[in-house]
């Protein structure tokens, strides 16, 4: 039996949330160290390693970085891990995180990725998926919009941005990307293989 979706805190997302502030500290004590062996380097590098895949979602850039990843994770990370359970959540995350990924090292040409937002991504595609008319509400625009329309809307604008590839944009679209396809298919295939699949 789960806990009410909307209400109760998580042992996965508080352990993620935990140990994404704890990597972020050390990361201002240890400039650049972990980022140069965690954060997920191009194919072409030198420094890549397979691992990194998966230890780059786990380092932030700066502040702002962190609390636009933690946020989402907390607010989507806890229906979703209240919904699933611990262990299918916990799969969920890693999974996308990959995915985006691996996105990113298939489609774009760069020298570092980090930061958790491919597998927030994720976590968004399920919400959206889960709770299509849950209405989320936004501060830009002030207004509320249905969770189906919302997520499609991100993904759009995130495939524009990617398109372009407007220079000075160190943003990872294509791992956002990554990370809301990877999610949709994740979930498309447990709901083909256990229509009780939470």
């Amino acid at each position: 039996m789960y806990r009410s979706s909307f209400t109760e805190l998580p042992d996965v997302v508080k352990n993620l949330l935990i140990i994404n502030i704890l990597l972020f500290i050390a990361q201002q004590s240890f400039p650049n160290y972990l980022e140069y062996h965690l954060g997920l380097h191009s194919f072409n590098s030198n420094h890549f390693n397979l691992y990194q895949v998966i230890t780059y979602g786990f380092l932030h850039g700066d502040i702002s970085h962190l609390i636009f990843n933690m946020f989402p994770l907390y607010m989507f990370g806890r229906v979703l891990e209240n919904t699933w359970g611990s262990k299918r959540f916990l799969n969920f995350y890693l999974l996308t995180a990959i995915g985006a990924g691996i996105v990113q090292l298939i489609t774009s040409d760069f020298g570092l990725t980090i930061g958790a937002s491919g597998a927030v991504f994720g976590l968004l595609a399920g919400f959206g998926m889960l709770f299509p008319n849950t209405k989320l509400f936004l501060l830009i625009p002030p207004v509320p919009i249905k969770a189906k329309y919302f997520v499609i809307g991100y993904a759009i604008l995130e495939l524009i941005a990617g398109v372009r590839a407007v220079e000075g944009d160190n943003i990872a679209h294509f791992a956002h990307l990554g990370g809301a396809i990877v999610g949709y298919i994740i979930i498309k295939y447990w709901q083909k293989n256990n229509n009780n699949f939470y």
